[in-house]
């Protein structure tokens, strides 16, 4: 056995009060083959180094133990032989501390090989035809059954007696609904998942899929399943090893995000921003951890990623406080992705400028709530958050199920997108925010309930008429948003997709802040022959409606969808009068000063060392992909800042940069902008 140290090797940024992992820190993760057990050590931690990085993500053990295991449930790479040591584990983790680098072990525990499940078969997967689960020889392992809620436990005992990592990752921990193909394969019927679910769930049938009646309480038993697991692997971890972290979803120490691309899946190029964002704001004392994805897809392993790709998954992490990682198949040796150099790069500026990262978080005023539901609900998210970029409002993501610890000291304004229903823990919680003096945006379904608005708490405001959600019923409907285009009588109509509700507004709602109902709506008329095509008159039904509450605060309904209608259409009068109803409602704050082209992106954010601006270049977005982003010129930049700062730096280009301060606001001219600049206010 090992004589190595159970600690992972103390670091300068370590006390012991404070975990390593709360300090800024940046990964490299080699996802390797059991061919690749012979690798060169430190030619792999040479090639970690020059990536930026300081930690290695390294295969230990699972499906293959990359180290002698002495436990009956694991198989031990049979190409460790190739080592003169026959511990690739031991030989790693000794020359990382010989470094001062740390390695986190990887783990996968998802499935396990034929011998091992034929002498236990109560571990596996059985779908609802009574099958196992089969992928290339192997048989995938089910969280309920015992080789998760025993034998891990003992696995990862074993590799903390022997090795001082500093952590750990699971990879797929999760009940196999879905194959690496992507196939559907059933809920779990093994034997444990019967007893566990009918002990749950008495009298309700085990499901077979979605489908079926029971599948929700399923969902519930399931997630309360890996829930026990990861608590108690948490605790199993801190307990062993107390400096070692637990890397997983929000479970965990440190949430991890994987940044990846998909065939066929649509690309939104502010994914893993908006994954970092709404972790961070959910949690912002937990770090979370970006590993961003070499190559395109997971069957094309050695096809690599697009450098401009690459690289914005990494310039997205650090700008809203993640920790960057990248993740290669193989060895660095034997890399074909050429996005490396790239990615390299954003990993060296964050390391050299870590002190600045430490505890970065967001300090934009308004709330974007991402919804958790539908293709419709999420288009409509993604126009907002266009509109809102391009008009230069920086904004929070929001997870719909994070509105329960909605925070008016954070935001001044909170827009819901099409996320429906509000719970009773989240409606309690918006409508505290609005009676604090908060400003709140509706969309669509959000805060409908049996025909009434969830936040028109005495009914006196509107009250809805009919809904149109079919596409027949909405053609030729269209709104006017003329009111807040500064348009001198002429109209600007845009098209209602998706989704209208016709509103009586009550008490004789007006203009203004106090009270608004405006966008009026044209009904229906014909569409076709063009020879028909009139009769679209005003019906009297708001395009929106407000009221302002006694204590200052605000609420406004907008009946349809205008970001679904930004996001497939394109019409941008609609994101200029989105941007025009913010400053109204949230107020005028909320939309910062600059010559900025819309095409950057304003992310504010504060870190140990005082405010920091991110200035991200979105001009290479296309459809599916990053191209080269067009340079921006410098421009004008308005900061609040409460106190005259003794300095301003700009990170990327390194320049001192001139500014006045007056009356609580920064000024300021911006660099040339290539991919990113940071905009360092010293306090």
């Amino acid at each position: 056995m090992s004589t190595q140290s159970t600690q992972a090797p103390a670091r300068a940024d370590e006390t012991a009060t404070t975990p390593w992992w709360h300090s800024p820190f940046r990964t490299f993760q080699t996802n390797l083959r059991e061919i690749d057990a012979g690798l060169d050590v430190e030619a792999v931690l040479d090639a970690i180094e020059d990536h930026g990085a300081d930690t290695w993500l390294l295969s230990v053990g699972g499906i293959i133990a990359n180290h002698p295991s002495r436990l009956a449930s694991q198989t031990v790479n049979p190409y460790l032989a190739e080592r003169p040591s026959g511990d690739l584990v031991g030989d790693a983790t000794r020359a990382a501390t010989a470094r001062g680098l740390r390695v986190l072990a990887r783990m996968d525990f998802s499935k396990i090989d034929a011998a091992r499940a034929e002498r236990h078969p109560e571990w596996c997967f059985v779908s609802p035809q009574g099958e196992p689960q089969l992928y290339n020889g192997y048989r995938s392992v089910c969280p309920s059954g015992e080789y998760y809620q025993r034998e891990m436990f003992a696995i990862v005992a074993e590799v903390l007696e022997k090795y001082p990592v500093a952590g750990f990752f699971f990879n797929w921990m999760s009940f196999n609904e879905v194959d690496y193909s992507r196939r559907y394969q059933g809920v779990c019927h093994c034997e444990a998942c019967r007893r566990g679910f009918a002990a749950a769930a008495p009298g309700t049938p085990l499901p077979a899929g979605p489908d079926d009646p029971g599948y929700p309480r399923w969902k519930q038993y399931s997630d309360g399943v890996l829930e026990d697991l990861h608590e108690r692997m948490r605790e199993h971890v801190r307990h062993l090893a107390p400096q070692s972290a637990l890397i997983q979803g929000d479970r965990a120490d440190i949430t991890f995000h994987e940044a990846n691309n998909a065939v066929g899946r649509p690309l939104w190029h502010q994914a893993t921003a908006d994954a970092v964002d709404a972790a961070r704001s959910a949690d912002p004392s937990r770090p979370v951890f970006v590993n961003a994805v070499a190559f395109v897809d997971m069957p094309y392993r050695w096809a690599g990623e697009d450098p401009r790709h690459l690289e914005q998954y990494a310039v997205q992490s650090l700008a809203h406080g993640a920790q960057p990682s990248t993740y290669i198949m193989g060895t660095p040796a034997d890399s074909p992705f050429p996005g490396l150099a790239a990615s390299a790069r954003i990993s060296r500026f964050h390391r050299d400028h870590q002190e600045h990262y430490t505890g970065l978080v967001s300090t934009a005023r308004t709330a974007l709530v991402r919804p958790a539901g539908s293709a419709r609900a999420r288009t409509e998210f993604e126009g907002w958050h266009t509109a809102l970029s391009e008009a230069h409002i920086p904004a929070s993501v929001l997870r719909a199920a994070a509105l329960a610890d909605l925070d008016r000291g954070r935001f001044d304004l909170v827009i819901l997108p099409d996320v429906g229903a509000l719970p009773e823990v989240a409606l309690a919680a918006v409508r505290a925010f609005a009676e604090m003096g908060g400003a709140v945006i509706t969309t669509g379904s959000t805060a409908w309930a049996d025909g009434t608005h969830q936040l028109d708490l005495d009914r006196s405001h509107l009250h809805q008429m009919a809904v149109f959600d079919t596409e027949e019923s909405l053609r030729s409907l269209h709104l006017d948003l003329a009111a807040d285009l500064g348009g001198a009588g002429s109209p600007v109509h845009v098209p209602a997709l998706g989704e209208f509700r016709a509103l009586g507004a009550k008490g004789g709602v007006g203009q203004g802040a106090a009270g608004r109902g405006g966008w009026p709506v044209l009904g229906r008329a014909l569409y076709g022959p063009p020879e028909k095509c009139h009769g679209n008159e005003v019906t009297g039904h708001p395009g929106r409606v407000g009221w302002r509450l006694e204590a200052g605060g605000t609420v406004t309904v907008i009946p349809w969808l205008p970001g679904l209608v930004l996001r497939e259409v394109g019409a941008s009068v609609v994101g200029r009068a989105l941007a025009a109803l913010v400053a109204e409602v949230g107020g005028a704050h909320l939309r910062w000063g600059t010559t900025l082209p819309d095409h950057v992106r304003i992310v504010p954010g504060r870190g140990a060392r005082g405010p920091m601006i991110h200035l991200l270049n979105r001009s290479g977005e296309r459809p599916q992909r990053f191209v080269d982003p067009a340079p921006t010129a410098p421009a004008d930049l308005e900061i609040t800042c409460p106190e005259e700062p003794r300095g301003v730096r700009a990170l990327v280009t390194g320049d001192e940069l001139d500014w006045t301060w007056s009356e609580g606001v920064l000024r300021l001219c911006t660099p040339g902008i290539d991919v990113f600049e940071v905009i360092c206010v010293n306090p």
